[in-house]
């Protein structure tokens, strides 16, 4: 189809997913990728997008949909569909500046005595503000209830920023952050970082699933007011698809070549390593750390002697069923065996 009509020209378009229809309009000369956008706006959680999908459009010539051709822009009224096929696509988590957005939620003064390795997650949270405005990735600030719990904190260099707002609702992805995000129809990774992982980082990364980004969190740089809270949130999300990662591997993953013009500049905020917050779990006074779960997230702790030993039989396969005070994780997947020991 040609573009024959000005590009602030709407056209009316019927979008059908699944058993459903709903007529919208879209610019004229819009593409794959508007339209893929267009799909999940209007269908949202109904679409697996860790499926592989396939956009047709229906051919009065042949009476019936087919797919879409290379180069395929809307010019006039017509009816496309989106197909689900059978095989599962993986998340592979590949990122790249041009198909990225930074979501930095809720880094705010009055929250620093309360969570849990702040100074730790402001440190790293810079680090990618920095590599961002190095590398032209665009980013989203948020600010909860800003009257009440202040900006965020000074520490953070908002210089660049696409967009700073403030928010009452937990979820970052409000009709202004959507509106930037549909301005970049390019992007389709977001990655997230901020406080407090089970609230706001948590169900911000469910609406952008919802809404078919990959969600790239960064551990070292989200926490809460309590460990548990954060590493159960981490573990949940992992289950969702989303990506748990680090700051220094996403920074190196959007350089991607030694020859990048800006590695250099990258590689100077990463040459010292950005500190743990929390995550290798220094022990605390009376406990001793056991283990991680294999699928990252969750530390264990020991309380007393007594179950320590008793814990370590257990997952040494020595006891057919953990001992009291011991919550198992890991029932569908028992080798290699991992608990949480409740004080």
């Amino acid at each position: 189809m040609a573009d024959t009509h000005s590009s602030h020209q709407q056209v009316p378009v019927l979008f059908s997913f699944s058993v459903s229809s709903r007529p919208s309009s879209v610019p004229v000369g819009s593409g794959y990728e508007v339209l893929i956008q267009k799909f999940l706006s209007i269908f949202g959680r109904q679409i697996d997008v860790h499926r592989k999908l396939v956009l047709q459009y229906f051919s009065e010539e042949w009476g019936q949909y087919i797919d879409l051709p290379k180069g395929f822009v809307v010019s006039e009224k017509c009816r496309l569909r989106l197909v689900p096929l059978q095989m599962d696509v993986p998340v592979l988590g590949n990122l790249s500046p041009a198909s990225t957005a930074f979501f930095c939620c809720d880094m705010q003064e009055r929250f620093r005595p309360a969570i849990k390795y702040f100074g730790d997650i402001i440190s790293v949270g810079q680090r990618l503000l920095q590599g961002a405005r190095l590398l032209g990735v665009p980013v989203l600030v948020s600010e909860q209830y800003p009257k009440g719990l202040g900006s965020t904190v000074q520490e953070l260099d908002l210089t660049g920023a696409k967009l700073v707002f403030p928010k009452t609702k937990f979820s970052m992805l409000l009709p202004e952050a959507e509106a930037v995000l549909a301005e970049t129809p390019g992007v389709r990774s977001v990655v997230l970082f901020g406080v407090e992982t089970h609230v706001c980082i948590q169900q911000t990364a469910l609406d952008l699933i919802g809404r078919g980004f990959e969600v790239h969190i960064v551990a070292d740089a989200t926490s809460s007011r309590s460990m548990m809270d954060r590493m159960f949130a981490l573990e949940r999300l992992a289950r969702t698809g989303t990506i748990i990662s680090t700051s220094e591997a996403v920074l190196l993953q959007l350089v991607a070549d030694k020859e990048h013009p800006k590695f250099k500049e990258i590689q100077n905020i990463i040459k010292a390593s950005a500190p743990e917050s929390g995550l290798l779990s220094k022990p605390w006074p009376g406990r001793e750390v056991l283990r991680w779960s294999p699928t990252f997230s969750v530390c264990f702790h020991l309380t007393h002697n007594t179950l320590q030993s008793a814990g370590q039989q257990w997952l040494a396969g020595s006891l057919p069923s953990p001992p009291a005070g011991v919550l198992s994780l890991s029932d569908a997947s028992p080798s290699p065996r991992t608990a949480a020991f409740l004080p």
